[in-house]
This record gives structure tokens, sequence and C-alpha cells, in this order.
């Protein structure tokens, strides 16, 4: 399945963006979804995920009370809402594929199959 993410952009500190995914080809509904993020210099790292049918939502610890992930599988999207953004949020975000329906609590990059371009997030301070 081919992903594409957008959303990105550049938002002062304490704001809100929302990501979205969406599958050229394939449906996301075979599949849990993930986002990660990236910042320049740091490995990727893990930011939520959500089963395939929109149960079972992990997150980072330092994300979970600022982000929601959704997905709407009719639309073939997979969503991820951030509020109250900080300039250590600066990264590029990839949506992906997870292997299988459901995705445990801390899934690594590894398992995911299919990765979107990325879409840059730049909080401003």
């Amino acid at each position: 399945v081919q992903l594409q993410a957008s959303g990105g952009g550049v938002v002062q500190a304490g704001g809100s963006l929302r990501l979205s995914c969406a599958a050229s080809d394939g449906r996301l509904s075979s599949y849990a979804m993930g986002w990660f993020r990236q910042a320049p210099g740091k490995e990727r790292e893990f930011v939520a995920a959500i089963n395939w049918s929109g149960t079972g939502t992990p997150y980072a610890d330092s994300m979970k009370d600022r982000f929601t992930i959704s997905r709407d599988n009719d639309k073939n999207t997979v969503s991820l809402q951030m509020r109250s953004l900080k300039p250590e949020d600066t990264a590029v975000y990839y949506c992906a594929a997870y292997s299988a329906p459901y995705v445990g609590a801390a899934p690594k990059a590894s398992d995911f199959h299919s990765w979107g371009q990325g879409t840059l997030v730049t909080v401003s301070s």
C-alpha cells in the first residue's frame, strides 16, 4: 500500500495541527497504522498507533496527552491531531502501515512495512 502524509506546516508553540495519511492504492482497513517522527540528527521515534478497528491506540508517553490518532476506514485515511505543540515536536512525521491488524504497546519501526514520504512540522518558539 502506498501512503501519502499531509498537513504539516509551521505553527507557533501552543498551536495545533492535524496530519492526515491517505492510501493511494490498497485498503488501510487491513492494517494497524502508526505515526512516527524524525527530528534532524535524531533517530525515528514512535508517536502513536491504532488498530484496524480504531480501538487500541498506544502513544509515546511524551505525546499521549497532546496527540490523538484516529482513522476512517471508509475514507481510507488515518489522522493525527496534535495540540499544545512544542518546539521539540519539530520533525518530519511519517505514517506507516503495520504488518498486522493489531499493534502492540510499543511497536518498532521495523514492524511497519509501508511508509509515506513524510510531512514536515515546524514549531516555532
